[in-house]
């Protein structure tokens, strides 16, 4: 038995028990469930700024049929209440992010204002089904500071689209190594409604990440209407911290798919390099908020084997001096094969 035997369980709003859900169709079973997804997250896509976290790019491949590595496997014993099954799945991600202050044209450190800073990084992943949840565990290694290529990254961009030159990275973070390890569960079928052929559900979540880039415990849920054929989907995939998805989709060849999204995430930050400043050596930082709140809301179009979806993410003010809340879009492209 793969995943695809208990997507129902994790994506069909159904208000079953584990052996009374239904199966999906044959035709899901026959065909291949690999997913390559895109993600691009920038402010510009949001509110039109240009600072705090100013962009997120990655890459992902999910796989519902891939063995556990040895690695995984040892990582997942880590995590009492995480099991590996006949379902569990495999996910790789690789992908950077840039954080920079209000102003990019001061070349001078600016106290009191989010240092420049970006993190270069891959991550390995497990989701695993059982009676009414789904399981992920996640473990990231990166690097934050120059090495993490953020001031090319930029400069490259900016040149090529007529924004202005970023100018302080001389001030950013100093190079240093990054693990992340990550758990969270999800109750995707803790309440659903089902009305003129359209699904309505309400999943919840809580998680927590330990590591010298990111601390912290969180808890949310998530809204999702879609039409009755086109119910099995997950929502997409995104950089972290951010709300839960695994990028999922299954629709019949030539069927065109819709559906929209909403949730919020509450987050205690225990750790944020990218605001607490450098682990072992001295580095610019500011004074962080421990209660970080995300609201989001989008649409995920999909025909066949292709989807693409937008997400606005509205994040509350990380430390204190900042003068607004953070806004920002992001745009996902997802293939199956």
């Amino acid at each position: 038995m793969r995943l695809y035997y208990a997507l129902p369980l994790l994506f069909c709003v159904q208000t079953a028990h584990a052996e009374d859900a239904p199966l999906l169709p044959p035709s899901v079973t026959k065909t291949s469930n690999q997913f390559l997804t895109l993600n691009v997250e920038n402010d510009l896509f949001g509110n039109g700024t240009d600072r705090n976290y100013t962009s997120g790019v990655s890459l992902t491949y999910f796989d519902m049929g891939l063995e556990p590595s040895p690695l995984t496997r040892w990582l997942s014993k880590a995590i009492p209440t995480f099991n590996i099954n006949p379902t569990t799945s495999v996910y790789y991600t690789i992908g950077q992010n840039l954080y920079t202050p209000d102003d990019i044209r001061i070349a001078t450190y600016v106290p009191g204002q989010r240092p420049w800073a970006a993190f270069l990084y891959g991550s390995a992943g497990l989701a695993t089904a059982t009676a009414n949840h789904i399981d992920e565990m996640e473990a990231t290694i990166g690097v934050v500071g120059p090495l993490a290529l953020g001031e090319e990254t930029q400069r490259f961009i900016h040149s090529n689209v007529g924004s202005p030159d970023p100018k302080g990275w001389d001030n950013q973070l100093k190079n240093e190594p990054g693990l992340i390890l990550s758990y969270q569960r999800r109750w995707p079928e803790e309440w659903s409604f089902d009305s003129n052929g359209l699904q309505l559900s309400v999943m919840p979540h809580a998680g927590a990440t330990v590591g010298n880039v990111y601390t912290y415990g969180n808890i949310g849920g998530t809204i999702r209407l879609a039409p009755d054929d086109a119910r099995f989907q997950d929502t997409p995939t995104r950089v972290r911290p951010a709300m839960p998805g695994t990028g999922f989709f299954h629709l019949k060849e030539g069927q065109f798919g819709w559906y929209l999204f909403a949730g919020v995430d509450q987050r205690l930050m225990l750790r944020n390099i990218f605001l607490d400043g450098n682990t072992f050596t001295d580095s610019h930082s500011v004074d962080k908020k421990y209660f970080v709140t995300d609201v989001s809301g989008g649409l995920a179009l999909t025909y066949g084997k292709t989807r693409i979806s937008y997400t606005l993410n509205w994040r509350s003010k990380e430390f204190n001096g900042q003068k607004d809340p953070s806004v920002f879009g992001s745009i996902g492209l997802g293939y199956r094969f």
